[in-house]
């Protein structure tokens, strides 16, 4: 009967949901084609699942600090004051960034994009030299992740090649501007949309857009 039509549709969403939040490299769903090899600067836009079934508020481990709606309010470009900053780093494309940090609150850069980038190849320079990567907001230049922190630089690249985008964790977020919103967003303060927490069996995991987190660093 349709009573138990709805029940087993429910229970496959279900299923499916706590599939896709534990570590499943297929978290997101596609929407568009995902560009071709002679395309590396085109963009697909994703949707989380629980985003799209609206699913309601989730409960996140410390230290994950939680943010009022009121920080992706509308300002005058978008969720934010200003568009992205040009010449981001990588060779990350500059208006995909703007469209994801400013003007978008679900949607999510290709599977794989930080892999069309100069990001592997730069990274790994940067840590020999530094030994840790910094991520800076693509609007604003303020630090938001710094990155390997607990784990090894290996261990960092695994996971986010593992998952298909960067992948971060507790320590490795620079809480003066990140927050996460009631339904697992993460934000910078300045209203940049940078992606999602999504927890599995080790704990919280912020996955990042790489446009989000290509800024370079500002003064204050």
């Amino acid at each position: 009967n349709i009573f138990q039509s709805m029940l087993k549709t429910f229970q496959l969403i279900a299923a499916v949901a706590v599939f896709l939040t534990t570590g499943s490299k297929a978290s997101a769903f596609v929407f568009s084609r995902k560009p071709t090899a002679n395309s590396p600067k085109t963009t697909s836009l994703r949707m989380g699942l629980l985003d799209f079934l609206g699913l309601g508020e989730k409960r996140f481990d410390g230290p994950c600090l939680l943010g009022d709606e009121s920080i992706m309010s509308p300002k005058a470009h978008g969720t934010s004051e200003t568009p992205v900053q040009e010449n981001l780093r990588w060779d990350c494309d500059e208006k995909v960034a703007d469209n994801i940090c400013n003007f978008n609150r679900h949607y999510a850069e290709f599977r794989g994009y930080w892999k069309s980038t100069n990001f592997i190849e730069e990274a790994k320079k940067e840590y020999a030299e530094k030994g840790e990567i910094k991520f800076y907001d693509s609007n604003t230049g303020k630090l938001l992740f710094v990155a390997p922190k607990g784990r090894s630089f290996e261990d960092f690249m695994k996971e986010s090649l593992s998952h298909g985008w960067p992948s971060f964790r507790d320590e490795e977020v620079v809480w003066d501007d990140v927050r996460c919103l009631k339904n697992g967003e993460a934000v910078s303060l300045a209203g940049t949309h940078l992606g999602h927490n999504l927890p599995d069996f080790s704990g919280n995991r912020y996955c990042i857009n790489l446009v989000s987190v290509a800024g370079n660093p500002v003064e204050n």
